[in-house]
């Protein structure tokens, strides 16, 4: 059955090629016969811009055929034939009878081109409309090819087995007649393609005889050489290697006749040839000498042929090899692997794509897009770059793993990070090379210092315990074995090939050259740190520093470079804010790197404040924006380290310590950073660093407080009170700066996020302030300043915080918002004053266990109705209802109180005295509302008794 099926293939074959001879020959008479009746139209003078017309229009549409697959053009109608008989006719008779062509009219000859002129028009459309191909096109003309092609290679692979399952013939015999037809069908490929391929070429790019006869000459050819050298062993490895090295290179040689088929049938071969040939001494040279080569020759084919599809399999074929050896082989050779990627570096950036520009090849995404992002991430052959990329990274951070276990491969990482990025820099499609670069670089540079010795992609199956002997079958990683010279080589090399890029892209890319300039400092910056944090004296290290101060100078400097000559009036340069934001990160760092503790904290806010004052002499948008990050950085410092010196170098002396320096010169600095930009074109940053301010300085007071009661300690192990009352703090400026900045810039972030953080903090005061923390439950002394004590910090200062806040959102916030502002800091005065009652009768310690005493329940009453008084007077000065409102609410709970605990509790003259005091305030108030606010005007009255918060 086999064999029969394999005759029919070959019989369905030599009918094709005669079908196709006959078919040229007609189509070659037609086409000369048409160019024969256009030169005698020629010759007669007539239709010439319709002939012009059409002959655009025909290009175009051979334009449109060559670049898309589409079904063949049907051929002429029988009535279109008659008509072409006809004029023939004519043109013949007068041939004969030595007629002429009848005298016709100017105008008429005029108005006849013109309605043909407008008729080829009109036809274009119709013409440019590709017709859909039948299923009876596919079946016929494609799908027989493509079924016809694995059949005659099937067939050649199933003869060899038949004749050896048959012994007909011997061995050598056998390969030889396989080997002879699988160069005749390579031979016949050849012979079809000359005859055929100017017919039917761009009808049937992807179903091509030639290119699958070739194909299945090839796929025989190295299945012959393969059988003969695995099997029968008439080769030995290195004639079999080179044999199939030439099958695979001659196939890709040929796919520039065929197709790209065939070129990835021939890179596919030539990827497996080294897994196929096995030998006692394999060498790395040759093996990664061998796929270089082949990856050059299919670049090289892809270049002239515009491919993209091969040459991205191309890249992936070599990444699989080289990360495949790298984590495999028993004895690594790095230089070798190194020599590799450098290839395809060079490669990609002299080859293909090479010099592409987008004008040279079509856009990936069908139509040319306006948007600058969407041109910079889809260059032209994005296949190409993306996979070439990916192809140089994954061996790269095998390489990163295997540090330092496998020797140099760290200088090996670098070289082929750096051999990327200035690939990205040099060309102006290689986006992906540029990005995976620094992602390489910084994910590389963590696995050299974190993980150590390959534990990423080592296999635990190869570990072994240790011996009595105490020696190990594996070296063990050592942390000092990573070369920190070489990693900050790596970070000044590739802060000099991000700058040489941002330099080149601002030519061209403005996209590019933005993307660069963020690339181009945070590599570097992550390199540094990572170097810094790992094997840097955390203390005081002049070489992480120095090198943090030279960086950071430099970028500053590239920046000024890159700024002259732009106008404010330009916009927004990202270039200058990329490079300013990342030369300011160096010198933080660099402040890390030389100092400690509070000096660093002081520098990051100096460092802040002179770039403010830098404005004088740049008008850098970015500069001010510096100083909100200083504050950031600080905070940030704040959260880790409260202390900002450590708890066991803390002074314990009141106010004038560590804390007053590093929490009160950040916030003296930021006011005076936002009173230098009073003028500053932008108010958003100066609102900014006003809240800012304003924050700190709220926090310094809280912090000192807290320090000064608790005896010069602030690390606690356990929550407290003074501690949930500066996050309390926080988060109410917090509310604050959102707001200020809504009133600026109005935000629907900064509006809602505002009464949104300030909601929270509600329920925090509720939860913890009232409940949780309220010293009452849980007995937490006082301190022993009786107003500068724990409740001041808990209770009063969050009061007037949120009755700042409510004074601040009148008007510009919902009522029911500042209602529930002015009533949480109404609540916090009243639980301030209540619990200072009780610490004057009971002292620091406030528990409920030690019950009530008569005095201080009659005292409560006193301060209760004091308090509502005062609030109503408030009220009353600022027209704020809610304030008047909460006084009535603590008039009432005084009165409840009065009748229902001191009626019950209290004895003699202070039973009576706080009946007499309860009267004499309620008739005080009633007197006040009647006298004082009636006793205004009829409108002004109204107005007072309505006024809302």
């Amino acid at each position: 059955m086999l064999e029969i099926l394999s005759l029919v293939a070959l019989g369905l074959a030599l009918y094709t090629l005669n079908a196709s001879r006959n078919s040229a020959q007609k189509l070659g008479e037609e086409v000369m016969r048409l160019k024969r009746e256009v030169e005698m139209l020629k010759a007669g003078g007539l239709a010439a811009p319709v002939e012009t017309a059409t002959a655009d229009t025909a290009e175009a549409i051979r334009e449109e055929d060559a670049e898309e697959e589409e079904a063949p053009a049907d051929f002429a109608s029988p009535w279109a034939a008659a008509q072409a008989a006809g004029t023939d006719e004519a043109a013949k008779g007068r041939a004969i009878f030595g007629g002429s062509t009848p005298a016709v009219p100017a105008e008429a000859v005029a108005s006849e081109t013109a309605e043909e002129a407008a008729a080829a028009a009109s036809a274009v459309p119709a013409a440019a409309a590709k017709p859909k191909e039948s299923f009876e096109s596919r079946i016929g003309a494609r799908w027989a090819v493509w079924v016809g092609g694995i059949a005659l290679a099937l067939g050649g692979i199933f003869m060899v087995k038949y004749s050896i399952e048959a012994g007909l013939l011997s061995p050598a015999v056998r390969l030889s007649l396989a080997a002879v037809f699988g160069l005749v069908l390579t031979a016949v490929g050849e012979f079809v393609r000359r005859r055929t391929l100017p017919v039917i070429a761009n009808a049937f790019q992807n179903a091509m005889i030639p290119g699958v006869l070739t194909a299945a000459g090839a796929i025989t050819l190295f299945a012959v050489t393969y059988v003969s050298y695995e099997f029968y062993g008439y080769f030995g490895p290195l004639t079999a290697f080179v044999l199939l090295a030439a099958v695979s290179f001659a196939t890709i040689g040929l796919s520039l006749l065929h197709g790209q088929a065939l070129a990835g049938l021939g890179l596919l071969a030539s990827m497996a040839t080294p897994a196929l040939v096995a030998t006692e001494e394999p060498s790395a040279w040759g093996l990664f000498g061998f796929l270089s080569v082949a990856w050059l020759a299919t670049f090289a084919a892809a270049r002239i042929r515009r491919w993209q599809v091969v040459p991205a399999l191309a890249n992936a074929g070599m990444a699989l090899w080289a990360v495949l050896y790298l984590s495999q082989a028993s004895a690594v050779e790095v230089l070798p692997v190194l020599l590799a990627m450098l290839v395809l570096a060079v490669g990609h950036g002299l080859i293909w794509p090479g010099n592409v520009t987008a004008d040279d090849l079509p856009p990936a995404t069908g139509a040319a897009s306006a948007d600058p992002l969407d041109r910079l991430f889809a260059p032209p052959a994005v296949a190409v770059s993306l996979t070439g990329a990916l192809a140089l990274v994954f061996p790269a951070l095998v390489l990163a793993n295997a540090v330092p276990a496998l020797s140099r491969a760290d200088y090996a990482f670098a070289a082929v990070v750096m051999a990327l990025a200035v690939l990205g820099a040099l060309r102006g499609w290689a986006v992906y090379p540029a990005l995976f670069s620094a992602i390489a670089a910084v994910v590389g540079v963590g696995a050299m210092v974190v993980s150590p010795g390959g534990l990423l992609f080592e296999d635990f199956s190869t570990l072994a315990p240790p011996t009595l002997e105490g020696a190990s079958t594996l070296p063990v990683p050592v942390l000092g074995l990573v070369p920190v010279n070489l990693l900050l080589a790596l970070a000044v090399a590739y802060a000099a090939v991000g700058l040489a890029a941002v330099r080149l892209r601002l030519a061209g890319s403005s996209a590019f050259a933005a993307l660069w300039s963020l690339i181009a400092p945070a590599a570097p910056f992550a390199i540094l740190a990572m170097s810094f944090l790992n094997f840097g004296n955390l203390s005081f290290d002049l070489k992480h520093g120095l090198l943090a101060v030279v960086l950071g100078l430099v970028f500053l400097a590239a920046a000024d470079a890159f700024s002259r000559g732009r106008g404010e009036e330009e916009g927004v340069f990202l270039p200058q804010w990329a490079l300013v934001a990342g030369g300011f990160a160096f010198l933080v760092l660099a402040l890390h790197a030389m100092t400690d503790g509070l000096a660093t904290t002081i520098g990051i806010a100096v460092l802040g404040a002179a770039a403010v004052f830098s404005t004088r002499l740049r008008r850098w948008p970015v500069l001010p924006w510096l100083m909100a990050g200083a504050a950031a950085i600080v905070a940030g410092r704040i959260g880790w380290e409260p202390t900002i010196v450590g708890a066991a170098n803390l002074s314990k002396t009141p106010v004038f310590n560590q804390l007053l320096a590093g929490y009160g010169i950040p916030a003296a600095l930021l006011a005076l950073s936002a009173f230098e930009l009073r003028r500053w074109p932008g108010t958003q940053i100066r609102n900014l660093l006003q809240a800012l301010a304003s924050l700190f300085l709220l926090l310094t007071a809280a912090i000192l407080v807290r320090h000064g009661m608790n005896g010069g300690v602030l690390d606690s192990s356990v929550p407290t009170l003074g501690e949930q009352s500066i996050y309390t703090l926080l988060v109410i400026g917090a509310s604050a700066i959102l707001m200020s900045l809504d009133l600026k810039s109005p935000s629907p972030v900064f509006r809602y996020g505002s009464m949104v953080v300030g909601g929270l903090s509600i329920l925090s005061i509720l939860s913890a302030h009232f409940v949780g923390l309220n010293p009452y439950f849980t007995g937490e002394l006082l301190g022993k300043w009786p107003l500068l004590d724990l409740l001041f910090v808990g209770y009063l200062l969050p009061g007037i915080a949120y009755g700042g806040l409510a004074f601040h959102a009148r008007g510009r916030r919902p009522m029911p918002y500042v209602i529930m502002l002015a009533l949480t800091g109404v609540a916090l005065a009243f639980a301030w004053v209540t619990l200072s009652v009780r610490r004057y009768w009971h002292g620091e310690g406030i528990a409920d266990w030690k019950g009530f005493l008569q005095p201080e329940t009659y005292t409560y009453s006193v301060v209760w109705l004091l308090l509502g008084v005062l609030l109503l007077a408030v009220g009353s000065k600022f027209d704020s209802k809610s304030i008047r409102l909460a006084s009535a609410g603590l008039v009432l709970i005084a009165v409840i109180k009065v009748f229902l605990i001191d009626m019950a509790n209290l004895e003699g003259i202070l039973r009576a005295l706080s009946f007499i005091g309860l009267g004499a305030v309620l008739i005080g108030i009633g007197l006040f509302y009647q006298k004082i606010l009636s006793g205004k005007s009829g409108t002004g009255e109204k107005a007072e008794l309505n006024a809302e918060a």
